[in-house]
């Protein structure tokens, strides 16, 4: 009787040779469905007459034997470790794989089984539950590195600067992919995202904790498009993160109007003017390399484009697409470097190869920091030779902190002047007060002091009260 049960349940199973292996189709005239130790974990492939039919769910559409898989769960030395079968996509075809994954370790009560007791069965239940609950479709059955490369940096090329992509591509290639590229999208959460920051945190302890911050939200922005494409079941993972203790940031730095002006007495042309325009301007770098005569008309200079490693390209933002204010004194310095460079267009600092704008670093390594390094003993520039002395750096010129210092500077001494916030941020360009008030006003020493002198008169006039 078993001998003519299994015949007959061959017959009802046709193989379809030109199908993947452990594939099978169902004959559409059967009225039964197959047993659960014949379906186990084989994909269904439904016929065309059956899909007619209405007999069966349409391609592409989930069916009861595509899902609810149990799994095997075995041991192995002192860990209890579980076997099932999974989509994946592999050189661009959608397979079915065997996989393994390490459920828990073996606790002392269960050292002498071999059979998994009740807690690592619940275990297994819970695990398989979340693959057999998975929204996506097999075809999006990506990891972290698949999904980076196919899909994100894509993505990104087509809405960020030229800048922004390269520093995502260096985070993305050289701490994250490495680390969890191998990882399915779809069973990424929390906890490994938890595991994963703490190792970068470990690997790097110098790492600060704005690097931390955005590494965080960059792998928020993968998992958010994977949420959006279909990818990734939603929640996002980073959503509920704690970031670790990363090393201290350095305080950044604002030049003070003294500090620009000892610049401007010792710069020569045209360095002195790059540096006006950066201090009483406050545009960024690449800014300053992308802006044109065809910008400036006396009265304002509009930022219509920014330069990177060479590239042209449009400002950070919608806001920073703006007209900025030049004072008088900046217009003399403009029409002056103006009628030296004889009246020309194009670029406003140009470089030395006809029709190339300068680079400004190259300007400050090269011509700005040997004018403030000087000896204090010889007045020579630090790396010249000194004879019969040490070289020590003249302690009365200003240091070289960069060309953002400039744009803190200026917000800085504005706020100093008492200009409230929002006129603050309309000059500097940013789209959110908040960064303005954050990154780049900063308090100067000598208003701490008059802060805390009118705190002592206040002080003095109340103790006099209560003395009376």
């Amino acid at each position: 009787m078993r001998k003519t049960k299994n015949m007959a349940s061959r017959r009802r199973v046709q193989y379809n040779r030109s199908a993947p292996s452990r594939c099978f189709r169902i004959d559409p005239m059967l009225t039964e469905m197959p047993t659960e130790r014949q379906r186990g974990s084989l994909q269904f492939i439904p016929s065309p007459r059956s899909v007619q039919s209405g007999q069966f769910p349409k391609q592409g559409e989930r069916t009861p034997w595509q899902v609810n898989k149990k799994g095997y769960v075995w041991r192995e030395g002192d860990s209890w470790y579980i076997r099932f079968r999974d989509a994946r996509v592999v050189d661009g075809q959608v397979v079915r794989k065997q996989m393994a994954r390490k459920l828990c370790r073996v606790l002392p009560e269960h050292s002498r089984l071999t059979r998994p007791p009740a807690c690592v069965k619940q275990e297994a239940i819970a695990f398989m539950e979340n693959i057999n609950k998975s929204e996506v479709a097999p075809e999006r059955m990506l990891t972290i590195g698949d999904f980076v490369a196919k899909v994100y940096k894509p993505h990104i090329e087509t809405r960020h600067a030229r800048s922004t992509v390269h520093h995502y591509t260096y985070y993305l290639e050289h701490i994250l992919v490495p680390r969890c590229g191998a990882e399915l999208l779809r069973d990424f959460h929390t906890p490994k995202a938890k595991r994963l920051v703490d190792s970068i945190a470990r690997d790097y302890p110098e790492m600060k904790k704005s690097s931390l911050k955005r590494l965080r939200s960059l792998l928020s922005a993968i998992f958010k498009l994977a949420i959006q494409e279909g990818y990734k079941p939603a929640p996002n993972p980073m959503r509920e993160l704690t970031l670790p203790r990363g090393a201290r940031s350095q305080e950044t730095y604002a030049y003070d109007l003294n500090s620009v002006f000892a610049m401007l007495r010792r710069l020569a042309e045209p360095d002195r003017t790059l540096v006006a325009t950066a201090a009483f301007t406050g545009l960024r770098k690449g800014e300053l390399k992308g802006l044109q005569w065809e910008d400036y008309d006396g009265a304002t200079l509009t930022v219509n484009h920014s330069m990177w490693r060479g590239f042209m390209g449009e400002p950070k933002s919608d806001a920073s697409r703006a007209a900025v204010p030049v004072i008088p004194m900046l217009r003399g310095i403009l029409d002056e470097h103006r009628m030296r460079s004889g009246n020309p267009g194009g670029f406003v600092f140009r470089g030395p190869r006809l029709g190339h704008p300068i680079n400004p670093d190259n300007i400050a390594h090269d011509r700005i920091r040997p004018v403030l390094n000087r000896c204090l003993v010889c007045g020579k520039a630090q790396g010249k030779p000194h004879v019969g002395h040490l070289y020590q750096r003249d302690p009365r010129l200003p240091s070289w902190h960069g060309w953002h210092a400039f744009r803190r500077g200026l917000a800085t001494n504005l706020h100093a002047m008492g200009i409230d916030d929002m006129t603050i941020q309309k000059i500097m360009r940013h789209t959110d007060v908040a960064i303005t008030q954050k990154c780049y006003i900063k308090t100067l020493p000598s208003a701490v002091g008059a802060a805390m002198a009118k705190f002592d008169d206040l002080v003095c006039s109340k103790s006099a009260e209560i003395v009376q």
